[in-house]
């Protein structure tokens, strides 16, 4: 048993000791970091979860270190501009902002991301000054077929093409077959009604025809047709891939059923969920397991009005896409791009 003495001696040592822990504890948690101490490496790559917006109009203002290393062409081999439908309403000028990371890349850039406000001037900014651009992704952009086609014609490394809720020709299609002999995943992705019922198979040969190393194609909402489909089956004999979401002129039961299930690892039928599709993909015309006769696709004029599929495609409704196009002040922007950080 311990005696008086011991515990005297115990409670001493704890009293001595305690108010020392505390205050060391008190110091540890109340140490500032310094984060101009992180390696150069580090901090760029913090820098970069932030995104190309964030770094020119906030970040590279923090300090002279962080201007510094946002100057480095090697922060911008990657641009990424993910913005949403309303992006002509925002405080910066998205177009300017792209324009100066593309002079930072000082022809390094390899993937670039645009989404909701690509016109062609942009897309021959971009094209001119790099040519080793290996993904590109454009959503809701207002580029031609010229423009795609003289922008294929400038980047053969091309490997990764979304061009989704955009419209293109079967000819604009071939030319970037057939300048991009790297391409190995395409993304031509639609919104995908049941009303008004059209079947076009113009892009699907163009892809068979002009795509043959094709490994990842992604078709949502497109009107193609059995044969289009057999005619991709046939010219991509590499494809790995194919999601046929709401593709509603497809039928896979029998034979083209069980080839689709042979030579593909993934496929996606035009009724599979839609939950993980990046885009709005409602069902506006009725269930999409729905049989129904072709008379059905005669409705009242009422109803029509409520799919304006056309431009619902480009993310907005007509009256709003005119306006844009007519009132697009395309003067604000220096021939040089002007420099957000000058």
């Amino acid at each position: 048993m311990a005696t008086d003495c011991e515990f005297s001696s115990f409670s001493s040592q704890s009293e001595e000791s305690s108010p020392k822990k505390v205050q060391s504890v008190e110091s540890s948690s109340n140490e500032i970091r310094n984060w101009l101490e992180l390696p150069s490496d580090v901090t760029c790559l913090i820098l970069k979860k932030l995104g190309t917006i964030e770094i020119l109009t906030s970040a590279q203002r923090v300090c002279k270190l962080w201007w510094k290393l946002c100057k480095d062409p090697a922060m911008w081999r990657t641009i990424d501009m993910s913005t949403t439908e309303d992006s002509w309403d925002m405080d910066y000028d998205p177009e300017v902002i792209v324009r100066n990371a593309v002079d930072r890349s000082c022809g390094e850039l390899v993937d670039i991301n645009i989404e909701y406000f690509g016109t062609d001037r942009l897309m021959e900014y971009i094209t001119a000054r790099t040519s080793n651009l290996k993904r590109l992704r454009l959503v809701s952009c207002c580029i031609s077929d010229e423009c795609l086609s003289d922008a294929a014609k400038r980047l053969p490394l091309l490997e990764d093409l979304e061009i989704s809720l955009c419209f293109f020709t079967r000819e604009s299609l071939e030319v970037v077959g057939r300048c991009c002999p790297c391409l190995r995943t395409l993304k031509y992705n639609k919104r995908g009604y049941r009303r008004p019922r059209v079947e076009c198979d113009e892009e699907a040969l163009a892809i068979a025809e002009c795509m043959p190393e094709l490994r990842y194609l992604q078709f949502f909402g497109n009107k193609l047709t059995n044969d289009g489909l057999e005619a991709i089956l046939d010219g991509c004999p590499h494809l790995e891939y194919l999601d046929l979401r709401r593709c509603f002129n497809i039928t896979l039961p029998g034979d083209l059923g069980r080839r689709c299930a042979e030579r593909l690892k993934t496929l996606r039928c035009p009724n599979d969920p839609t939950d993980d599709y990046e885009f709005r993909a409602q069902n506006l015309d009725g269930s999409v397991d729905e049989d129904y006769h072709v008379m059905s696709d005669i409705f009242s004029s009422d109803e029509y009005d409520d799919y304006d599929y056309d431009y619902d495609d480009i993310g907005f409704s007509s009256d709003e896409y005119w306006d844009h196009v007519y009132n697009y002040d395309f003067d604000y922007v220096s021939s040089d791009g002007g420099d957000l950080g000058a």
